[in-house]
């Protein structure tokens, strides 16, 4: 059992920066893939990224160059480092774990999730 709780959102300007976290409880985060989503009102929930318990990242193609994830196992914690954001990025964020740890882009390859964390990007 994994619970996933996001930390960092807010309101930002266009073209500013905002750090999310993800903190996860329990003794085997390490072993977990861990995703970003997003939710955007009346949309459905789309993939941001992915790492992987080595390190590897993945993006979808709406953030790469502008969103960084990285992790810290120490601290059982993933980031999202969002840079020269858009009025289009306003959504609420949320982590997932994926006990199988290679990549997944799809919400379904999912165990754990949380509650997600609101990001509102002002024109």
């Amino acid at each position: 059992q994994v619970q996933l709780a996001e930390s960092g959102g807010g309101l930002v300007q266009a073209g500013g920066s905002l750090r999310l976290s993800c903190a996860a409880s329990g003794r085997t985060f390490s072993s977990y893939g861990m995703g970003w989503f997003r939710q955007a009102p009346g949309k459905e929930r789309e993939f941001v990224g992915f790492i992987s318990r080595a390190g590897i990242t993945y993006y979808a193609g709406s953030g790469k160059g502008r969103f960084t994830i990285s992790r810290d196992n120490a601290k059982n914690t993933v980031y999202l480092q969002m840079n020269s954001l858009k009025p289009e990025d306003t959504a609420v964020y949320h982590c997932a774990a994926r006990s199988a740890g290679w990549y997944s882009p799809d919400v379904s390859g999912y165990d754990y999730w949380g509650q997600g964390t609101q990001v509102t990007v002002s024109s």
